[in-house]
This record gives C-alpha cells, sequence and structure tokens, in this order.
C-alpha cells in the first residue's frame, strides 16, 4: 500500500523542526508565566525564535531531497528570517511593529496550512490540517486587531498562546514529515 506523502513533503531533517516546536512551547509558556520580562524583551526573545525557525525552514528546503512543497519551506523561512532579524535589530522598532510582524506571519502559516490541508484531501485526517489553517489565520487577525488596539496585556496574552498554539503544531506536523520506509 502506497502511503501519501504530506504537503511538507518528507525529510531525514524532521527532528529538527520537532525541536523548534519544543522550543516555541517553552518559550510560550515561560512568557505566560513571567510576563513582568516586558513586551520589548518578548519580542525580541521571539525574534530570535523565529530565526531558529528560519534556518530550520531554509535548511530543509535547501536538503540534497528536497521534500514535496520545498518553495512552501523556502518562502516561509525567508518571511521570518527577515521578521525576525528586524524584531532583534531594535527595541523600538520590535515594540512598535510586533504585533504586525507576527499577525503576518502567522497569516502566512494559516494560509499555508490551509492549501495544505486542500491539497491532502486523500489522506484519513486532512480536516485536521484545515482547522489549524483556520486557527492560525484567526490567531493573526487577533494580532492585527491587538496592535491596532496597541493593547499591550492583549498582545502579551495572545503573543504566549499563539506561541503555545504554533509550537504543538509544529512539533506534530513534523511527525508527518518523516520518512517512511518502503517495504
Amino acid at each position: 500500500m502506497k502511503q501519501t506523502t504530506s504537503f511538507w513533503g518528507q525529510t531525514k531533517l524532521w527532528w529538527l523542526v520537532t525541536i523548534v516546536g519544543i522550543l516555541m512551547v517553552i518559550a510560550g509558556f515561560a512568557y505566560w508565566f513571567f510576563p513582568a520580562i516586558g513586551y520589548a524583551v518578548a519580542s525580541v526573545l521571539f525574534g530570535w525564535m523565529l530565526i531558529a525557525a528560519a534556518v530550520v525552514q531554509l535548511c530543509v528546503s535547501a536538503s540534497e531531497n528536497r521534500p514535496r512543497g520545498w518553495g512552501w519551506w523556502l518562502a516561509g523561512g525567508v518571511i521570518d528570517m527577515f521578521i525576525g532579524f528586524m524584531l532583534v535589530r531594535s527595541v523600538t522598532l520590535a515594540e512598535a511593529v510586533f504585533p504586525y510582524f507576527i499577525a503576518f506571519v502567522f497569516i502566512f502559516w494559516g494560509v499555508g496550512a490551509l492549501v495544505s490541508s486542500v491539497n491532502g484531501r486523500d489522506r484519513k485526517y486532512w480536516w485536521l490540517q484545515l482547522i489549524n489553517g483556520i486557527l492560525l489565520l484567526v490567531i493573526g487577525f487577533f494580532f492585527l486587531e491587538a496592535g491596532y488596539l496597541q493593547n499591550m496585556v492583549n498582545v502579551s496574552f495572545l503573543t504566549s498562546l499563539a506561541f503555545i498554539y504554533w509550537g504543538f503544531t509544529i512539533a506534530m506536523g513534523s511527525y508527518d514529515m518523516k520518512p517512511v520506509k518502503e517495504d
């Protein structure tokens, strides 16, 4: 029986994606339990998390056996790298535009998850990816609204929740990328 590969493809570096997901969950819980570290520190911390995620995405897209969907990996890596460096570069800039940058990242990954779910309709649990895409889009739009209101309490709470959710999503999705041995 031939197994269908996921939209994101299969790669031997799936464990790196798992590690990034776990780090995002840890960072999200740390910010949830210690919000006093401040808005500026959180934006810089998540800037570094985006840079780490971008490095993994670029490594996966540039590996010798490029996975299916490697263009999404490349585009996501470039976007995450750009946004991560913008957040790390200047604390003042990071405080001003943090909600908008994070909104853009979540909207991008939400669209990617929606495309992945439609592309993988022949898989058993394709609808989970659809729900994930919708939730990521909702989180992105909440960030746009919170950024417009400049309510740091909402942005702090939303940031911790979003990165916990995103980390779990990435870690669980990485197991779908694990290469399957052919019998």
